[in-house]
């Protein structure tokens, strides 16, 4: 499996605080930020919407940010971060098809939580070619730790032969961080909808249903 891309790689960023007050405004301001480019955009959205927002003077922005930019670079190496503490795993006692959704679930709550940076996101690197290069290496990740997932499926018992793993891993990856630029446009129940098809489709290229 590939390392996940270090985001913050080469970046000034101030020291982190810790003070607790300190802290609790590096918070504040992320949260803003989090906020404020999920509703408005990356663009639309400035560092003085991004502190008065959180309820700080515009210096106190600076203290803990150089830029704009370094925000979304650091709400993005969180998201990364978490994604990278989930154990892309299911018990082999477990059942296989409850494994597979409670996985996508649990990821994608994740993914959700940072939907407003995943937006900027996408927005910045129109603009942005070393964004857009770190956009690759970040789908490259992704999709090689949903292919050590699907290793994993296709050696447990009962499993069928011959799935093309790299193929289906880089296309479901296609899939899912287009649905999670999508997931603001969608009521809960219909993005749930779209994660059991997705775990259907998944176990069914892995294993039959037993016979009746």
């Amino acid at each position: 499996m590939k390392k996940r891309p270090q985001l913050l790689s080469g970046e000034d960023l101030p020291n982190e605080p810790k003070q607790a007050r300190s802290v609790d405004k590096r918070v504040r301001l992320k949260a803003a930020g989090l906020s404020l480019f999920g509703k408005k955009g990356y663009e639309r959205t400035s560092i003085e919407d991004v502190a008065r927002y959180a309820g700080l003077p515009v210096g106190t922005f600076y203290q803990h940010f150089r830029s704009k930019r370094q925000l979304l670079l650091v709400l993005m190496d969180d998201l990364l971060e978490g994604l990278s503490k989930i154990n892309l795993q299911p018990g082999a006692a477990t059942d296989a098809r409850a494994g597979i959704r409670g996985l996508l679930t649990h990821a994608f709550s994740q993914d959700l939580y940072y939907l407003g940076a995943y937006r900027a996101w996408r927005e910045a690197m129109l603009s942005d070619p070393e964004l857009a290069v770190w956009h690759g290496k970040i789908q490259n990740w992704t999709a090689s730790r949903l292919a050590a997932l699907f290793r994993f499926l296709a050696q447990l018992p009962n499993a069928r032969g011959g799935v093309d793993v790299n193929g289906l891993a880089n296309a479901m990856d296609s899939f899912f961080w287009d649905l999670l630029s999508q997931a603001k446009q969608m009521s809960k129940a219909r993005l749930q909808q779209r994660i059991e098809v997705s775990a259907h489709l998944i176990y069914h290229a892995f294993f039959k249903d037993p016979a009746q």
